[in-house]
């Protein structure tokens, strides 16, 4: 396992420092721009924004990728991503910023990309599972940790502007600086939105719902925590504690949906996301109940996602697994470009419980139609894939996540043809 992870960790090094100031930068542009007055459709329209140059970069870094090389393509996403970092505080306009926010989520996408891509050249098919949880694990950490620099300066200077823009700039340096050789460009099949809509409704429901309210957690939350009234260090104590929320809960949450129907175990964890939001309606709510309650939401939320590409998992073949969870991906990114405009719309008509109530919305409505599919028709899955703990970043790292064959492509079932994906 050694020999495999250390020339990898260049890779990693570059990853967690990319993610260090690209996760400072988002939760700060919220804090800053509630603090410059920007309207609340603008403050979401700077979530909406990032989400929806996330699924533009999604279609058009690969082929720069595959033309200029990933060492190459990573310096020239990285600077234009520390760019915008800067030219953020250069230039404040709720206007300027969105369109900034686009091309970050296209750069940020496109960098996910090539170092995913990287990763699973790089990973031999035994080590595939322990190098795939090293790098969640340094995906959340390292996010939960740019939360903390919000502690360091009062936000009304550049400095966070650029400190965020120097960890991107030093992500450069270990990626530059490795020996690995690159990976050949890949194209993967194609997978209609229209065959997972019929073939794995709850699939479709639980990806564009997750994604609707984990955007929204991440473009809004720092303007619900900044408005609460515990001060401005409450940010990244707020925003921490839903992170590491959803790390902690997404493998017992996972292990659970490994055992049961599926959708059950979605409906489950989407009802408890509900509830726990719950608490975040009520005015004066103590801060140690409102630091539980969001950990606790975060902890279920987290884990649907992961949930959701097992289910979709277990009802593909092993040719369709990396096509048909890149159109879950996509409804997810679909789902986070409308939850922070959404949740931005509606809090000045409802005040910064908006953002709670909209979670506790989009959960039930997906615990209902979870729930329901499951009443309505027995799960015909013989043998359940395993539920792998994972947070939504490029459609690369399907290539890497571990998933089981499905037992009749293992011989394990009759010789007859795998039927296509029934309606659940």
């Amino acid at each position: 396992m050694l020999a495999h992870t250390l020339p990898i960790a260049s890779l990693m090094s570059g990853v967690a420092l990319l993610l260090i100031g690209n996760g400072l930068l988002g939760t700060f542009l919220a804090v800053r721009g509630n603090a410059e007055g920007f309207s609340d459709a603008y403050l979401g329209l700077l979530g909406s924004g990032y989400f929806a140059g996330y699924l533009i970069g999604s279609f058009l870094a690969p082929p720069l990728i595959g033309r200029v090389g990933h060492v190459r393509a990573f310096a020239f996403f990285a600077v234009g991503l520390a760019g915008t970092a800067l030219v953020h505080g250069l230039l404040v306009s709720p206007t300027t910023w969105v369109m900034l926010r686009v091309l970050a989520g296209a750069a940020i996408v496109a960098l996910y990309t090539l170092i995913e891509s990287w990763l699973n050249d790089q990973t031999p098919p035994a080590l595939r599972a322990r190098i795939f949880a090293v790098y969640m694990v340094v995906h959340q950490v390292s996010l939960a940790l740019a939360q903390q620099i919000l502690h360091f300066d009062s936000g009304e200077t550049l400095a966070l502007f650029m400190v965020s823009a120097l960890f991107v700039c030093l992500a450069v340096m270990p990626v530059s600086a490795t020996r690995l050789t690159q990976p050949a460009p890949r194209r993967a099949g194609s997978f209609s939105l229209l065959r997972l809509l019929r073939g794995t409704p709850v699939a479709a429901a639980g990806a564009l719902l997750s994604g609707m309210a984990i955007g929204a957690f991440w473009s809004m939350g720092p303007v619900y925590a900044s408005r609460a009234g515990y001060g401005e260090d409450w940010v990244a104590t707020f925003m921490s504690a839903g992170i590491l929320g959803g790390a902690l809960l997404q493998w017992p949450l996972g292990a659970l949906s490994d055992r049961v129907d599926r959708r059950r175990a979605l409906a489950i964890a989407a009802a408890l996301a509900a509830l726990s939001a719950l608490p975040l309606l009520a005015g004066g709510l103590g801060e140690i109940a409102a630091i539980v309650a969001i950990a606790l939401f975060g902890g279920f939320a987290f884990a649907i996602y992961p949930m959701v590409v097992a289910h979709l998992v277990d009802h593909l073949t092993a040719e369709d697994i990396v096509a048909g969870s890149s159109a879950v991906l996509l409804l997810y990114g679909i789902g986070a470009a409308i939850g922070p405009l959404a949740v931005g719309l509606s809090m000045p008509w409802v005040g910064i419980s908006a953002l709670a109530l909209y979670f506790a919305a989009t959960h039930a409505v997906l615990a209902s139609i979870a729930w329901i599919a499951a009443r309505r028709k027995p799960e015909d899955v013989t043998e359940h894939a395993h539920c792998v703990p994972m947070v939504r970043t490029s459609a690369a790292v399907l290539d890497i996540m571990p998933t089981p064959e499905p037992a009749h492509e293992r011989g394990e079932a009759t010789s007859a043809p795998a039927p296509e994906p029934k309606a659940l």
